[in-house]
């Protein structure tokens, strides 16, 4: 079994606050992990370690090998990120703000237009390509956000509430897209919507104040509280009643 990512007691301390408490938890390749817990669990703040966004008070992990202390640049080109806030440029259309984001990581100008190309058609975007960022509904926007966010070609993507405040509809559509991702590249996704979890995941962890409180398949989960779908799962699991 290969491992995409694996973290060994990480650990996030702001002042004397231990947000993150020596968490321990294997991701395999081309599979899609959710990181599951209520607001302040400690989610945010894993992902921004694992990405190199903040630095691990203690512990460490490998992404395809490479450690986020020692080797952050290579961890950098092989991981990006989608995060909660839509990250576009409000006032490029869709299209200049996916070749802004190839731009920056250097591609030549036929690698920028193939790969443009290549994300308008994965996200159906052909129809507002035209349209600057800021006029788009926020399911154009969050789709946008994370094909900017997959136009470097990561090989392990975050995607952290990428459905947070879409309609039903919205949600649906990105919900396919991700399930065509996660076929190509190994995704982390972080999410309140335990229906979206349960559609998506193949693995899933529950963080409770800063600990990992469960980790398994859906199936795991639901053997070991009893219960008969992971909303109810989670619940008994947040609130300790295990």
């Amino acid at each position: 079994m290969k491992y995409a990512i694996e973290v060994n007691n990480l650990r996030k301390e702001f002042g004397l606050k231990r947000v993150v408490k020596d968490i321990s938890f294997c991701v395999e390749e081309k599979t899609l992990f959710s990181l599951l817990g209520v607001n302040g669990a400690g989610k945010t703040t894993t992902i921004r370690m694992l990405t190199g966004l903040s630095r691990p008070t203690k512990g460490d992990a490998t992404i395809l090998g490479y450690n986020i202390t020692t080797d952050l640049d290579a961890v950098k080109k092989v991981s990006n990120l989608s995060p909660q806030d839509t990250a576009i440029a409000p006032n490029l259309t869709v299209r200049e703000n996916l070749e802004f984001m190839a731009g920056i990581y250097n591609m030549d100008k036929e690698k920028i237009k193939k790969r443009t190309n290549e994300m308008i058609q994965l996200f159906s975007l052909q129809e507002v390509e035209k349209s600057k960022a800021k006029t788009l509904s926020g399911g154009w926007q969050r789709k946008l956000s994370i094909a900017m966010a997959l136009i470097t070609e990561p090989k392990i993507l975050y995607l952290d509430e990428p459905t947070l405040g879409l309609d039903v509809l919205a949600r649906k559509d990105l919900w396919r897209i991700i399930e065509r991702l996660k076929k190509e590249v190994t995704i982390i996704l972080t999410t309140h919507y335990m229906e979206e979890a349960q559609q998506l995941s193949d693995s899933i962890a529950v963080m409770v104040a800063g600990e990992i409180k469960a980790l398994g398949t859906l199936e795991d989960l639901k053997q070991l509280t009893g219960k008969d779908n992971l909303e109810d799962a989670f619940i008994e699991i947040a609130e300790g009643g295990m």
